[in-house]
């Protein structure tokens, strides 16, 4: 009798330590969902995410930025990548977005995948990995870009899909293909902080 009512005892015990930590853990998951969406709604916060995997290194000799089929783009799993990347963002709370994305077909792709409604062509996101010695006027003309749409973006999210080259120049670290850094600016655009994002 005393041994069923130990057992009972240690049973309940244990759900309560189990449910316990689920419901921790739970709670960690929503303290950092919301830390995400709650820097995305300020203006002075901006999420920018390195195109999904695109198999290969720069793009094929005479490639045209009209034509998909003369570049280096997204492969089936690139494309899953994209798509999760954007389902994940909604599990952080970020509902609303304005996506904007550099003209090379593997960002715009990466782009529409997310799923918040049409991208934005934006030239200040094109890659300069043809010429290396563009950096830094690629990147004033990204710090001003940025700087703007802050101002008028109010809510929403501001997201920028583009290449490892202008992430690298902007925030002075590369990421992974599908990687996301949330970079705090100042009122000029220029990056002060980050924390990258792994691809889920």
């Amino acid at each position: 009798m005393n041994l069923n009512v130990n057992l009972n005892v240690m049973g309940t015990l244990l759900s309560r330590i189990v449910l316990s930590l689920v419901l921790s853990m739970f709670g960690a998951a929503l303290a950092t969902a919301g830390e995400l969406s709650d820097a995305l709604k300020k203006s002075d916060y901006v999420l920018l995410i390195r195109h999904a995997l695109a198999p290969g290194f720069g793009d094929p000799s005479g490639y045209n930025l009209q034509d998909c089929k003369t570049q280096r783009n997204l492969d089936s799993k690139g494309r899953e990548q994209a798509q999760r990347i954007g389902q994940w963002l909604k599990t952080q709370g970020v509902n609303q977005a304005l996506v904007f994305s550099s003209a090379w077909c593997r960002c715009k792709e990466t782009a529409e995948k997310l799923d918040f409604g049409q991208p934005v062509y934006e030239a200040s996101l094109n890659s300069f990995f043809d010429d290396m010695r563009q950096g830094p006027q690629s990147n004033a003309r990204l710090q001003k870009f940025i700087a703007n749409q802050l101002k008028t973006k109010q809510a929403q999210a501001l997201i920028l899909v583009t290449h490892h080259v202008n992430i690298a120049e902007f925030m002075g670290q590369n990421i992974g293909s599908g990687d996301m850094a949330l970079v705090k600016v100042d009122a000029n655009g220029k990056a002060l902080s980050f924390k990258v994002y792994p691809s889920p």
